[in-house]
This record gives structure tokens, C-alpha cells and sequence, in this order.
């Protein structure tokens, strides 16, 4: 009986001891993944709000000569930096008013659905001010917004063109 008690306590230790190797290795390999994640790319806030501003000149572009698809289309890439901005960049505080631009995204949207160029015109302008208003907020009153007064990329074109 008391070999079987011996070879019992000895099967645990060695069961503790080899659970204790596991947990550590697994603790290096967490320990190992958490520093590659910190120091992997994720793109900066400029490089968002430069996104943002490329698809807000192209919007515009697009709206004028509605090419409602393309309008559309930068609307939702638009959007799509703005949560991008949220994701990546939840620490600074500019990102905790990004929001703002929301009210005015969806009405440019509701233009673009209704192919109305008038009210495109008009919620396009509202939208750039929202720009400049979260810029005065966040102490970037330096960064103005305007509406594009000429186009952005020369080898894209916004008119429509038939039949394609």
C-alpha cells in the first residue's frame, strides 16, 4: 500500500510540474503575440483623415455630375474611415467626436438615393462644415475644409459616360 501511495504522490508531482512547463510556455506564447501585435502597422490619423478627405473631393466630383454610384460609393468609404478612425484610433480625442459627421454623411446619403443634385449641393455644404466644426473642436482649427474647386485625380473621370 505504501508503494502505491509513493507512485501516486510521485504521478502528481510530475503531473503539477508538467502542467506548471505548459502554462509557462503558453504565458511566453501570449506574452510573444501581445508584443507582435503592439508593434504591427496600424495606420495614423492623418492617414485616415487624408483618406477621408480624397473621398469627401471625389464625393463631390461624383455628386456634380451625378454619377450617383460613385457618389454613393465614396459616401461609404467615407464611413468606412470613419470607423476605422473609431477602431484604431480609440485613444485619441479627436476620434470621440468623429460622430459629429455622422448627421451629415446620412444626408448627403439621402441626396445621392434620391438623385436630387439640389440638395446634394446644399447637405454636400453642411457637411463640410461639420468638417471644420469638429476641426475648431479638436484644436485643428488650422485644417480647412472648402468644397473642391478642382478635381483631385486627373486620370478618373466623374461625368457619366454612356453605355460603358
Amino acid at each position: 500500500m505504501k508503494t502505491f501511495i509513493f507512485i501516486l504522490a510521485l504521478s502528481s508531482i510530475v503531473a503539477c510540474t508538467q502542467q506548471t512547463q505548459n502554462s509557462s510556455e503558453l504565458q511566453q506564447q501570449v506574452d510573444s503575440l501581445k508584443n507582435q501585435l503592439a508593434a504591427s502597422y496600424k495606420p495614423g490619423f492623418g492617414e485616415f483623415m487624408g483618406s477621408i478627405q480624397t473621398h469627401h473631393s471625389k464625393l463631390w466630383f461624383s455628386g456634380i455630375h451625378k454619377n450617383w454610384k460613385l457618389a454613393d460609393f465614396e459616401i461609404h468609404e467615407m464611413k468606412e474611415a470613419i470607423e476605422n478612425i473609431k477602431k484604431y484610433q480609440q485613444k485619441r480625442k479627436e476620434s470621440a467626436l468623429i460622430d459629429m459627421m455622422a448627421p451629415s454623411l446620412d444626408s448627403v446619403m439621402a441626396a445621392v438615393k434620391h438623385k436630387d443634385l439640389i440638395q446634394f449641393k446644399s447637405s454636400y455644404t453642411s457637411l463640410t462644415n461639420a468638417c471644420n466644426t469638429c476641426h475648431r473642436d479638436t484644436q485643428f482649427e488650422f485644417n480647412i475644409v472648402k468644397i473642391p474647386d478642382s478635381q483631385p485625380f486627373s486620370n478618373q473621370e466623374f461625368k457619366i459616360i454612356s453605355n460603358r
